[in-house]
């Protein structure tokens, strides 16, 4: 028999073997009139009583299977995970840089450029992982382990009053290793290679038949390191020297900071911040200033995410065709990265 507080009318009697473990109760009210009262769902019954009572059932504190959706703290198994192959893994180890212009992705800017038209342009492409020897993040976060990406994308302006005519267009091809540190994940790291090269476009060429049209290209090698303060918050540095270049010259630098979702956000999404630098030594290690900022969401899926917001660029073009022509960018744009 179980000791506990009861009604003066009622006695439980459980009518299931007990042994030594230690049992808690807790009692539930039941306001009802009881005729003959019995509970066959459960282990406890009553005895006949016209009045009213309270039940009494064990409540156990060590024995009782843990259910399927207790909330286990991530730090018992996130770190634990075995690392393992995976091919075509989702989701990335090192992100690209949100303000990084010539990132491959899928973007849209409609700009207006001063002393200029106004422009779209568009990148049509993405960056993708081929093979990853690590593991998916158990909070959400990015991957961990060593990855192989590859990249491409086609980077084009279209002159929105000369007939949506092509201005120009850039080609980027490239891939990368990229990598966290088992020390301490907040340090990412990529190494890799990428090709760029620019055209002018039939229609331009054919309105303006004497503007000089430049071979530009170049095949650079980069590595960029970034560390995130928090999930959020991240500063990043790369840098890249090209062992091939026609206009363009040998080095390249950029380094910025971000603040942005890297978890699921649901619905409703969160505001992003990003600040970024690119610059060249064929313009005297000028070239670009740029500002988004707006909304992001990201997806359940890891490495999906979507953005859209104000676009500010200050600096030389975008457009290496026209690499040594400044420019002052402002409009709304809008990313995805996969």
């Amino acid at each position: 028999m179980f000791a506990g507080r009861q009604s003066d009318y009622l006695e439980p009697v459980l009518d299931f073997p007990t042994d030594e473990r230690e049992s808690a109760f807790r009692t539930i009210s039941y306001d009802g009139v009881l005729g003959q009262p019995t509970a066959p769902e459960s282990d406890l019954s009553l005895i006949q009583s016209n009045r009213r009572a309270q039940w009494l059932e064990p409540e156990y504190t060590e024995y009782v299977h843990t259910p399927s959706n207790y909330d286990r703290p991530i730090a018992d198994y996130s770190d634990t995970t075995p690392y393992e192959w995976t091919l075509l893994p989702a989701g990335e180890v090192y992100k690209s840089y949100l303000a990084g212009v010539k990132e491959s992705r899928l973007a849209a800017h409609l700009i207006k450029i001063e002393n200029d038209n106004w422009m779209l342009d568009g990148t049509l492409g993405g960056r993708f992982g081929v093979m990853r020897w690590g593991r998916d993040s158990a909070t959400g976060f990015l991957a961990e382990g060593v990855q192989w990406d590859i990249e491409g994308a086609a980077q084009v302006r279209l002159d929105i009053p000369e007939e949506v005519d092509v201005r120009a267009v850039d080609f980027r091809a490239g891939t990368q290793l990229t990598w966290s540190w088992a020390a301490n994940p907040k340090h990412r790291s990529r190494f890799g290679y990428y090709h760029l090269s620019s055209h002018l476009g039939d229609e331009f060429l054919l309105k303006n038949p004497t503007y000089p049209r430049l071979n530009y290209a170049h095949d650079l090698i980069i590595f960029g390191h970034s560390y995130y303060f928090t999930p959020k918050l991240r500063v990043y540095g790369e840098v890249g020297w090209a062992f091939y270049h026609l206009v363009a010259d040998s080095w390249e630098f950029q380094f910025g900071v971000e603040w942005a979702p890297t978890r699921a956000t649901g619905f409703w999404g969160e505001p992003f911040l990003a600040v970024g630098c690119h610059l060249r030594e064929e313009v005297n290690y000028g070239g670009s200033f740029v500002v988004q900022t707006g909304w992001a969401w990201v997806g359940e899926i890891p490495g999906r995410s979507f953005r859209m917001g104000l676009h500010y660029h200050n600096g030389d073009s975008t457009q290496n065709s026209f690499y040594d022509n400044f420019e002052q960018q402002i409009g709304f744009g809008i990313w995805y990265d996969f």
